[in-house]
């Protein structure tokens, strides 16, 4: 009896032993079924995902950038604005020291004043040289007409003297009488030479009065272009002077300020930057073995890292016209011999299809997103 009850208990902890890895087997079967049955099912799902869509979290968001650039060189003034600003268009950001462009605006305009000046004294040179002109040729009328009547005092003298010559040989006429006649036609053709020269003296006086007009002329035209260059001058310096208000070319969001009171900055040199306040785009980077399928106008959807669980349509618009490597700062040289193939990217823009969602608002240049493309 008493070697009945010590047995009894040894016979129940072997079969506990036995059930224990049978039922730990079991379990480690289930649960490696289930792995298996859920890395196919993934597996096979996508694949199938794979068969009619192209992947890829090579994507970025991208907006329209715009540095601001003063047009000439001077001193800060001051800044009116601060980082991460909103602005408007036309709005003042930044205003530099005017002063010496102020004093070329008044040199300027002091160049114009002479400009017009000397034009003024040219044209009352015009004025005078065509007045004395007109005297000129009034003199030359009165002379001319003058000179006919020298000429008809003339013939008729000739024609007493001749016939008084004829007399004074027939002894019809005193000697007076001859002598008369023949001093009135040397009088009649002393005043006909007289006049002549007059008239003369006064065609050279014309033609004098005419070269200057024609000088006071030129000198008139030199005045007009020295006066459109003069206001040329000005209108260059008080657009120069304009450039020192520095204002915002769009509407939009101000990167940080780099610029303080008191530098000097130069004409072309980038101050900050204004991210434009119109719709961002994405820039996806898909591989070259990505694109065989790819379409313009193809359904996109965009997942934002920074908004986990959400997701955006958009669309396909364009892809660029080289890869990505080919506009790096040193591009490879396949030719320089040591050439490795590397599957290269290509950039693709991508737009979204409601601009107005209050989620695109949100998004700002340079944030990570991966991009799903519905090929079918």
């Amino acid at each position: 009896m008493e070697t009945q009850t010590q047995t009894k208990p040894t016979n129940n902890i072997t079969m506990q032993e036995t059930s224990a890895p049978k039922k730990r087997s079991k379990g480690f079967v289930i649960v490696l079924a289930v792995l298996v049955l859920g890395g196919g099912a993934f597996g096979i799902s996508k694949y199938i995902h794979s068969q009619g869509h192209e992947e890829t979290d090579n994507a970025q968001i991208d907006a329209n950038v715009s540095p601001v650039i003063p047009r000439v060189s001077g001193y800060v003034k001051e800044v009116r604005v601060k980082d991460n600003q909103f602005v408007k268009k036309g709005d003042t950001l930044v205003i530099l020291d005017d002063r010496d462009l102020a004093i070329k605006v008044q040199q300027a305009e002091n160049g114009l004043y002479a400009a017009q000046a000397n034009l003024g004294s040219a044209e009352a040179t015009t004025l005078a040289a065509e007045a004395g002109i007109s005297t000129a040729q009034a003199n030359i009328g009165t002379i001319d007409a003058q000179i006919e009547a020298a000429k008809v005092n003339l013939w008729r003298a000739s024609q007493d003297y001749e016939r008084y010559n004829n007399l004074i040989k027939d002894h019809s006429i005193t000697q007076q009488q001859y002598e008369q006649a023949l001093a009135a036609k040397q009088s009649a053709e002393r005043q006909l030479d007289v006049l002549a020269r007059q008239k003369a003296a006064a065609s050279r006086q014309t033609s004098v009065v005419t070269s200057q007009s024609s000088a006071t002329s030129k000198q008139i035209n030199l005045a007009n272009a020295g006066i459109k260059q003069r206001e040329t001058d000005v209108a260059d310096a008080k657009l120069n002077l304009s450039y020192t208000v520095i204002t915002a070319p769009e509407n939009g969001v101000l990167s940080k300020i780099f610029v303080q009171p008191g530098q000097f900055v130069a004409a072309g040199q980038s101050l900050f930057s204004v991210v434009l306040d119109n719709t961002p785009w994405v820039v996806a980077n898909f591989k070259e073995t990505q694109l065989d399928r790819m379409k313009l106008g193809q359904k996109v959807t965009v997942h934002i890292d920074a908004y986990p669980g959400k997701a955006l349509e958009a669309k396909v618009t364009s892809f660029s016209p080289a890869t990505g490597s080919k506009f790096a700062l040193l591009p490879p040289d396949n030719a320089s011999g040591n050439f490795v193939k590397v599957v290269q990217r290509l950039p693709v823009k991508i737009e979204f299809t409601d601009p107005a969602n209050e989620l695109v608002k949100q998004l700002r240049p340079g944030m990570n997103v991966l991009v799903d493309v519905h090929l079918n």
